[in-house]
């Protein structure tokens, strides 16, 4: 995290800087990006961590896309469940030095918050927006056509959810992702690593808010929607990335690879 605060400070002047911070569900994206924010702003600088989940479409209209284009939107995550216009509000906001105010969405209750609960700040030096998918660019339309989990075989066996998902993530996904600076990957050792550290996220949060979340079953369904986009990340997002992070399964790093603004 020093070596990453120490690359971007130099670089922080009049424009605001944005970070994107990519990883698969549970790599400590969000633990990273909170530590990062307060080195920055421990050196002077107002910095912020903002989190792609918050930006989920509510949960209302995500029933009306299940109804409308296919069920499986009806949980949130991949691309074609976030309100796009609104990132690309606020990131141009934070590229142009004024104030913000930040959505917030409570996963136990599977929905976003009212806008009197959303978080104020002023104008940032730098934003940095984590999230399993930022980055991400879409797959070539040859790799769609096969299941790659029971989840798609079974409830998507035309392939129209996971094509719709890659649509979505050709178009405005990649308007907002432009408007980074750089971004660092945290790369999961491998795919089965992340229904695991998924879990140990589950039950950490349910204490947090001293309610219950998802069981096992309830979890391995849910991180089944993400596992095609976590895999293809793993695969060509290195190539990418300003840097990228290799941890091992209790999250250490154990490589580094590429050098920040080459």
């Amino acid at each position: 995290m020093d070596a990453l605060a120490d690359l971007i400070l130099p670089r922080l002047g009049p424009r605001p800087f944005v970070l994107g911070l990519a990883g698969a569900q549970g790599s400590g994206k969000s633990t990273l990006a909170a530590r990062l924010a307060a080195r920055l702003i421990t050196a002077g600088h107002a910095a912020l961590a903002i989190s792609l989940d918050d930006f989920y479409l509510t949960r209302a209209r995500r029933l009306a896309l299940a109804g409308s284009v296919h069920p499986l939107f009806a949980t949130r995550g991949p691309p074609g469940t976030h309100d796009l216009p609104l990132l690309l509000t606020i990131l141009d906001q934070v590229r142009a030095g004024q104030p913000l105010v930040l959505p917030q969405f409570d996963k136990l209750a599977d929905d976003r918050l009212p806008p009197q609960h959303w978080r104020p700040a002023q104008p940032l030096a730098c934003l940095i927006l984590e999230g399993w998918c930022v980055g991400a660019r879409p797959q070539p339309a040859a790799l769609l056509k096969a299941p790659i989990n029971a989840l798609e075989a079974d409830e998507d066996a035309d392939g129209a959810w996971r094509r719709s998902i890659n649509t979505a993530l050709g178009g405005q996904y990649q308007r907002a992702w432009a408007r980074l600076d750089a971004l660092a990957f945290l790369a999961a050792p491998d795919w089965q690593t992340v229904p695991q550290w998924r879990s140990e996220q589950e039950t950490a949060l349910a204490a947090r808010q001293q309610r219950p979340g998802m069981n096992e079953a309830a979890i391995a369904r849910f991180c089944a929607h993400y596992e095609r986009l976590t895999r293809w990340q793993l695969a060509t997002t290195p190539a990418r990335a300003d840097l990228t992070l290799k941890l091992d399964s209790r999250r250490g790093v154990v490589a580094a690879s590429k050098t920040l603004f080459r």
